[in-house]
């Protein structure tokens, strides 16, 4: 299944495919590919690997997948963005995100979220869920400017922030 990449204002969400995947796992960049510095990082690769594994176990994930994020003026690699996985029982997906830290500070988390929002909305999930540490005030207004709201934390354990997307 093809999947086509998402343009935003400046930039584009590029879905992985298994060899994608596998390339990023293997921090082999092609011939004149940009990735920032940092890229792949540790969530980076912890994403692509768990994509690379629901992929093998489950076959294409269509638009719950993962996603490079690129900055459209010359393609530089800033990070990724994706799904844990497809829409549960409840319709609620889960989704994660991070830009490396070279590149933070520029609203690029912030415009990534907002077209996977759009994204899952449209293949029909009905809710879409995030977290952050509780010292990650970044990541929370990020969601925040999603139309994320804060919906609880634990002891000790991630806030969580949620966007209801339909029916």
């Amino acid at each position: 299944m093809k999947i086509e990449s998402v343009a935003t204002e400046r930039l584009l969400l590029c879905p992985l495919t298994v060899p994608e995947g596998e390339r990023i796992a293997a921090r082999a960049p092609l011939p004149g590919e940009r990735w920032a510095e940092g890229y792949p990082g540790v969530g980076d690769l912890a994403s692509v690997r768990a994509f690379l594994r629901r992929c093998a176990e489950d076959g294409d994930p269509g638009v719950f997948r993962t996603y490079q994020v690129r900055v459209r003026d010359g393609g530089l690699v800033v990070g990724g963005i994706g799904f844990h996985g497809p829409p549960g029982p409840d319709g609620g997906v889960t989704v994660g995100y991070g830009i490396v830290p070279g590149e933070r500070g520029k609203g690029y988390a912030s415009e990534a979220l907002a077209a996977v929002v759009g994204i899952a909305r449209e293949a029909g999930a009905t809710v879409l869920r995030g977290d952050a540490d509780p010292a990650n005030v970044p990541s929370h207004r990020v969601m925040e400017r999603a139309g994320m709201r804060r919906v609880g934390e634990g002891d000790g354990g991630p806030v969580r922030f949620l966007v209801e997307l339909g029916p």
